[in-house]
């Protein structure tokens, strides 16, 4: 089996890395350690490498189809990773989950309609709701002893004032939750009685530590198979979100037809040549790589946790079950969001993702990501640690 280097150092820059090359525009300083877009610093797996290399040397990329194989791939991994059968013709093409869930609202839902996110969340949930000029209702996350959880006594009483779509995140971005099939199973059954359709993201399916299950959304019950429209990509697991696939499952018929029909109708549904061989290639042959980068993450996990354990006690890690994501609270170091972000730009040289953009139930926390290489990491952290101890 090959053995993946996952400690290797590999510059960048001048690639056209929003990551690395963008943060100059994001942040308005060029010379910062980015630790915040969600993509990793590692190689993608080597089969798909070659297998891109192999294509490209063929030297013509016309127009390109999804082959049965791509289907194939695409079935064989979710049943071997996460044990739901699936059929070829729920898959649908999406150039990515964003764009898919913008369609969603657009044709889901009314303009006035309510859409419900559950915050701290990532940021284009909030944003497809708007922009489309459907009415924004938060469930917000409860945070205790160092754990989020769903407040269901909340999202009941929301779901009891006409919801018509609820977007889920699963597992969750930033905090990292896993749901428990008890949770999904209460929150599909509310959603169920009050005939509001969920839409779950599950972009980080496959990103899950040991010790904690991800459950598809779909592979409850039938029922709620039938209620639901379900997001899925090989870019975060594979590391290839500039290659611009996802797919998005869709057990239900009537509900396919009309998302299908969306894509068709902005002229979406045409393949990028590199992502569909990318995407088979990674499902069939990239599960060694997947296993060995989960183990390597999570050892920087456990650094990340000690080093601020030892140096900087006053963050507070929240512990994630899934992602390569992780959730900050800083508020313990006494700090308002804006001069903690002004000391991780202009003295740590650090950017992590600011707290707020989450959502306001993010205000104090910032989110970094791990998936890089452990020297990195080391350096942000000591970054920080610095930074902290000169304003003291």
């Amino acid at each position: 089996m090959l053995q993946y280097d996952f400690n290797q150092l590999i510059d960048r820059y001048h690639t056209a890395s929003e990551k690395w090359d963008g943060v100059e525009e994001v942040f308005g300083e060029s010379d910062l350690l980015p630790l915040w877009v969600a993509d990793m610093d590692f190689r993608s797996p080597v089969p798909v490498i070659e297998a891109i290399k192999q294509r490209a040397e063929h030297g013509i990329f016309g127009y390109t189809l999804r082959p049965e194989s791509y289907y194939e791939a695409i079935i064989q991994w979710t049943q071997k990773r996460h044990h739901w059968s699936i059929q070829r013709e729920w898959i649908c093409f999406s150039p990515g989950i964003v764009p898919a869930l913008s369609f969603i609202v657009q044709h889901f839902s009314k303009p006035g309609d309510k859409v419900l996110i559950q915050p701290p969340v990532y940021a284009p949930f909030a944003q497809v709701v708007t922009r489309h000029g459907r009415e924004l209702v938060t469930n917000p996350l409860q945070y205790t002893y160092g754990r989020y959880q769903m407040d269901f006594a909340d999202l009941q009483q929301k779901l009891d004032h006409g919801v018509r779509l609820l977007i889920l995140c699963s597992p969750h971005n930033p905090v990292g939750r896993v749901w428990t099939k008890e949770e999904l199973t209460r929150l599909g059954e509310m959603c169920l009685e009050r005939n509001v359709l969920v839409v779950s993201d599950e972009i980080h399916c496959d990103l899950v530590y040991k010790g904690y299950t991800h459950t598809p959304f779909g592979a409850i019950s039938e029922d709620f198979a039938q209620n639901t429209i379900i997001c899925t990509s090989p870019s975060k697991t594979f590391n290839l979100a500039g290659l611009h696939t996802s797919n998005i499952i869709i057990p239900n018929p009537r509900l396919r037809q009309i998302f299908k029909k969306a894509i068709e109708d902005h002229y979406l549904q045409f393949t990028n040549t590199f992502g569909v061989l990318a995407t088979e290639s990674a499902y069939r042959y990239g599960e060694s790589w997947l296993d060995q980068c989960l183990e390597y993450v999570s050892k920087n996990l456990e650094f990340l946790i000690q080093y601020l354990e030892k140096h900087i006690p006053e963050i507070q890690v929240v512990k994630p079950e899934g992602t390569y994501l992780v959730w900050l609270d800083c508020r313990n170091l006494g700090m308002d969001a804006k001069t903690l972000h002004q000391l991780l730009l202009k003295q740590a040289k650090v950017a992590l993702s600011e707290g707020s953009t989450f959502g306001q139930e993010g205000e104090g926390f910032v989110r970094i990501n791990i998936a890089c290489p452990r020297s990195i990491l080391r350096e942000g952290l000591q970054r920080i640690e610095t930074a902290i101890k000169n304003c003291r």
